[in-house]
């Protein structure tokens, strides 16, 4: 693909991406709010995915989806999970992103970054960041979110990646600070190999509970994709409740950055 028509795509991606948005516009003027949840889908099911941005769409929200620069996993990560999932491919990724839904990086092929030598693991990220600058409409990656494959990092890419992305998502607490100026480090949790629900409700209590956070839950697929996979229907009654709750914002982990630092 030539410069002139990479530089095209994205001021292309960027525009069509700023009208998309739902939750973008929906911060003109509107109240923050205290309670933050980012559900966070990870790896690139073409079945989960395109479902998940359907129901998030539903409920005029937009989906935080974070995929495969490759398209497809290296073997060690192919097993009884995802073995029998089609992956997606940028033509959808392109689309679901001018839907309004924000796509960002999960490595190049959720290689396992912290069992290689330092420089090997930031080869691979720098060839994932490539990708999504060549494929992504409109990618920037000092506006992108790095969500580590496997949920872990080492000290060194934790220190080495904010010259790269504007933050990165790793496994520890599920609940963050709000988000904040200099805020490089995003924090989850997951549940598998069997439905997340359970974990995920539980989570959200805890949310509640609390005067003020940032619950970042990672999942991956729906209706039995997957790691971890929650039910199309369970996620439909999750936003529907939530959306009820006036504290509660559910919101991308990218777009919280931006709006709640902006």
């Amino acid at each position: 693909m030539s410069h002139s028509r990479r530089t095209f795509l994205k001021t292309l991606g960027a525009a069509t991406a700023a009208l998309a948005a739902p939750e973008q516009k929906a911060h003109a003027g509107a109240p923050r709010k205290t309670h933050l949840l980012t559900l966070s889908f990870d790896d690139g099911f073409r079945k989960s995915f395109t479902r998940t941005a359907e129901i998030f769409e539903k409920y005029k929200l937009s989906a935080c989806l974070n995929v495969l620069a490759a398209g497809s996993p290296a073997p060690e990560y192919v097993n009884e999970y995802t073995r029998n999932s089609p992956w997606g491919d940028f033509k959808l990724w392109n689309e679901l992103q001018r839907r309004g839904h924000e796509i960002m990086p999960h490595g190049y092929r959720h290689e396992n970054l912290t069992q290689m030598p330092l420089e090997q693991a930031k080869e691979l990220v720098n060839k994932c960041l490539d990708v999504f600058s060549n494929e992504l409409e409109g990618f920037d990656p000092k506006k992108a979110v790095f969500n580590f494959p496997y949920n872990a990092s080492t000290p060194e890419l934790e220190r080495w990646l904010p010259t790269r992305v504007r933050a990165f998502r790793t496994g520890h607490t599920a609940i963050n600070p709000l988000p904040h100026k200099g805020q490089v480090k995003l924090t989850c949790t997951s549940f598998g190999p069997g439905s997340a629900e359970a974990a995920l409700d539980r989570e959200i209590e805890r949310l509640l509970a609390r005067e003020s956070g940032w619950l970042i839950f990672n999942t991956h697929g729906l209706d039995g994709e997957g790691w971890g996979p929650i039910r199309s229907s369970y996620l439909e009654r999750l936003l529907e409740r939530l959306l009820a709750i006036e504290t509660v914002e559910i919101i991308p982990a990218g777009r919280a950055l931006e709006t709640y630092t902006s």
